[in-house]
């Protein structure tokens, strides 16, 4: 059986997945839009509050950066079949007693991780969305969140790390002008090379 034939009985395990129920505030509402088609996959880090309420990823004011940053609207990041969202942890691990959302739990990404990516032999690009989401994937050689993506140059071509869109980082952002003024005009240019094939 190929990947992507055996991806929608995959999806329909995510979809039934309750293995940290017991650890969770609320029903387990996993949140994952992938399709054989993906050529984008976005790799953040977990629902949040919103998306656990839409079941939609990036239905948020972090996704309107998001999608700022690369370049397209909310019809084309939801529409265009290339686009693809598979977060650390695909349900939202609740909000910590001090603002900000518990980290994701371990446990998703050890369940699902590989055998997703597996399912998804076309993706082209992958956007690995914050610490959690590096760290997961490049291991020992992810440095700070900031050291990673200014090297967005250093890694392979199939691979831009960023930083998290929340309004939380938009003093980071500020810090760091270079991020908007070389690292998104080449994502932007990078996603429409893509979406025009």
């Amino acid at each position: 059986m190929s990947p992507s034939a055996s991806l929608p009985a995959l999806l329909d395990e995510i979809a039934a997945c309750r293995a940290c129920a017991a650890d969770l505030p609320h029903e387990p509402r996993p949140v994952v839009r992938v399709s054989a088609a993906v050529r984008v996959l976005i790799c953040g880090q977990a629902p949040g509050r919103r998306v656990h309420d839409s079941g939609l990823p990036f239905d948020d004011p972090s996704g309107d950066r998001l999608r700022d940053w690369l370049g397209v609207d909310r019809a084309t990041f939801y529409g265009h079949p290339a686009f693809g969202v598979a977060a650390m942890a695909f349900c939202y691990p609740g909000t910590a007693p001090k603002g900000g959302d518990y980290p994701p739990p371990p446990r998703c990404a050890a369940l699902w991780r590989r055998r997703l990516l597996a399912a998804l032999p076309d993706v082209e690009l992958t956007l690995l969305v914050g610490g959690y989401a590096q760290r997961w994937a490049l291991g020992p050689a992810a440095a700070s969140m900031t050291e990673t993506v200014r090297g967005w140059r250093d890694g392979p071509p199939g691979r831009i790390c960023l930083p998290h869109p929340s309004w939380r980082n938009t003093a980071w952002l500020r810090r760091h002008p270079w991020f908007e003024t070389e690292v998104v005009p080449a994502l932007r240019a990078r996603v429409a090379e893509i979406l025009d094939r």
